[in-house]
């Protein structure tokens, strides 16, 4: 096997491996809330907090909206696509709560978020054009030096991108348009790779790649291509895998499932406000106060990306400690611990221990003779044209623009 790196960002021969960004051009910044109190790990709260906030006096849905120089209950803004939300001003709103939509919420965290645009200082509506059924989204990881998580995830979810730790990343979808068209590849890959490994090759097995060899690096996420299509075979094969694993049921997959002996089960139950959370490596047990959790391996627990451990994370978004301090709508929250994030907490555990289990397979996996970025530029595929990299023109459906006006696209 190659050296690595001291960084972890790869051995030598990725100085001259492509970058994520040349390989899928068109990206977008992440989400920016603006205000905290419009996502939450349990879409109730997010009801009681947009009731709250339409029935109180001017005075204090001012206060309770938390304005930003993006928007105040005043701003007029465009519905997001996709979604039948008012584009009235915000300080006239007195209708029903939007249904909450399920999101990504950084890396293997979900949440819900009212998808109302007056709401979301950046919303990203180009992300939400191209959110479909079809649609899956590579989401790279902030750098962080000596970080020995993965440098990529995917999802089917609307991701917002948020980084636990480091420089944000980007959101690449993996189609420029809806229903699955466009690959948002660069010109020219496709064919480079299928007259290299074969017409088998697709938008969704170089996705799959990208997730099985992408490294870490300060100048982004790299990319190494295989010229063997042995290696390039296994390597698809490994990356449909940790997909398959990532998308947890969507697009028709299985949810993750541990074999028998390992799967985490509760053997004391979880409090109505656990104290706190720990990990018993002797009896392979997460604790979350009296509420006892196992088997949880020891790689599901180290489980971290940018340095952050993964389940703490997960833990500290709805713990009563993480919500120390709160304060306006930020503060209506569950008063107990609902059964669903029990379920929510075993399905992340055997998700980061199938994930770990992994790791061995992805190393050196993209050792060997390989296709560099010299030799995508003398194909033409690189430099990519600007305008792969500027979102594509999506005119199937009118959006509503501020004040019930219609949007031009």
């Amino acid at each position: 096997m190659a050296a690595r790196a001291a960084d972890g960002s790869g051995d030598g021969q990725d100085a001259d491996a492509p970058l994520l960004d040349d390989l899928m051009p068109w990206s977008v910044r992440p989400l920016r809330t603006g205000r905290p109190w419009v996502m939450a790990p349990d879409a109730a709260s997010l009801r009681a907090r947009w009731e709250r906030l339409v029935r109180a006096p001017a005075d204090e849905r001012e206060r309770l909206f938390r304005a930003t120089r993006a928007r105040t209950p005043q701003t007029p803004v465009a519905a997001l696509p996709g979604q039948a939300t008012g584009t009235g001003r915000f300080a006239r709103e007195e209708g029903p709560c939007p249904e909450p939509v399920r999101i990504a919420h950084g890396p293997f965290d979900e949440q819900w978020l009212l998808p109302d645009h007056r709401l979301i200082d950046a919303a990203r509506p180009e992300l939400w054009r191209v959110a479909d059924g079809h649609q899956l989204f590579a989401v790279e990881h902030g750098y962080v030096p000596q970080d020995t998580g993965p440098a990529l995830s995917v999802t089917a979810l609307l991701p917002d991108g948020h980084s636990p730790a480091g420089r944000p990343g980007r959101i690449r979808p993996l189609y420029r348009r809806p229903d699955g068209h466009e690959p948002n590849l660069a010109p020219g890959l496709l064919g480079l790779l299928r007259a290299r490994h074969g017409e088998s090759v697709t938008a969704r097995s170089v996705l799959a790649w990208a997730l099985a060899a992408a490294r870490r690096s300060p100048a982004g996420c790299v990319v190494p291509l295989p010229a063997d299509t042995a290696r390039w075979s296994a390597g698809v094969e490994l990356g449909q895998e940790l997909l398959r694993l990532q998308l947890r049921g969507a697009r028709g997959g299985e949810r993750p499932r541990l074999p028998g002996g390992r799967r985490p089960y509760v053997r004391a139950a979880i409090p109505p406000v656990p104290a706190g959370l720990a990990y018993d490596p002797d009896g392979e047990a997460l604790t979350l106060g009296t509420g006892r959790i196992s088997p949880v391996s020891a790689g599901a627990w180290e489980f971290r990306v940018g340095g952050v451990r993964m389940l703490e994370l997960w833990f500290e978004r709805r713990s009563a400690a993480g919500a120390e301090g709160a304060d306006g709508l930020e503060a209506v929250r569950p008063r107990a611990w609902p059964q669903e994030w029990t379920s929510e907490l075993l399905e992340l555990i055997t998700l980061l221990a199938l994930l770990d289990g992994l790791r061995p397979r992805q190393e050196g996996i993209a050792d060997g003779p390989r296709i560099t970025a010299a030799d995508l530029r003398t194909a033409g595929v690189l430099p990519v044209p600007a305008t792969a990299r500027r979102p594509a023109s999506v005119l199937g459906h009118q959006e509503e623009g501020p004040d019930g006006q219609f949007a031009l696209l």
